[in-house]
């Protein structure tokens, strides 16, 4: 079985997720997504005056519905006390699907920045890397640059960039603001 995860904060989930994750999943050929949302994202604080995890939960799940592939949304971070690293989510996951495919879905300011994650060895190591252009300036030129470095870096990393067609342009900021 293929299974996309797919992490963020989401606060809000919006459209932009669910038609990057729809993209990802039809282009990857997923049997199931995984939407995981984080309890403490490690790479920015959470907005003061935004939902909580329950909430973020919540959403993800009544997004869920808009998704023509078959999703679940995971409480495995809001459960983990403290930062929610995605090494840590994908070792959890790979005990769970020990035989299974899984890809790691991303847009491209997480794809830009990886390396510097918390042991992304281990995340090449556990999961496929699908990143994602988030808006109509993320070309393939950009891509490439950064997959030759990940390909020189972890010789074993298996890396797909794509396009989404009918990009939705929007940030959880903006909707929250």
């Amino acid at each position: 079985m293929k299974i996309g995860i797919y992490g963020g904060t989401f606060d809000p989930i919006h459209r932009g997720h669910i038609t990057a994750a729809q993209a990802a999943a039809q282009q990857l050929g997923l049997d199931l997504l995984l939407l995981i949302p984080a309890s403490i994202p490690p790479h920015k604080a959470l907005p003061e005056g935004g939902a909580d995890a329950a909430q973020r939960l919540e959403m993800a799940t009544l997004a869920t519905a808009e998704l023509s592939c078959p999703a679940q949304v995971l409480d495995v971070e809001v459960k983990r006390r403290g930062k929610s690293y995605t090494a840590d989510t994908l070792r959890t996951l790979r005990r769970q699907y020990p035989e299974d495919e899984l890809w790691l879905l991303m847009g491209t300011d997480m794809f830009l920045t990886i390396q510097t994650w918390h042991d992304p060895a281990r995340i090449f190591e556990l999961a496929g890397v699908a990143a994602f252009g988030r808006t109509e300036a993320d070309t393939e030129e950009l891509f490439a640059v950064q997959r030759d470095y990940l390909y020189r870096t972890y010789p074993n990393a298996r890396i797909f960039t794509l396009t989404i067609p009918g990009v939705i342009d929007v940030s959880s900021t903006e909707l929250r603001q």
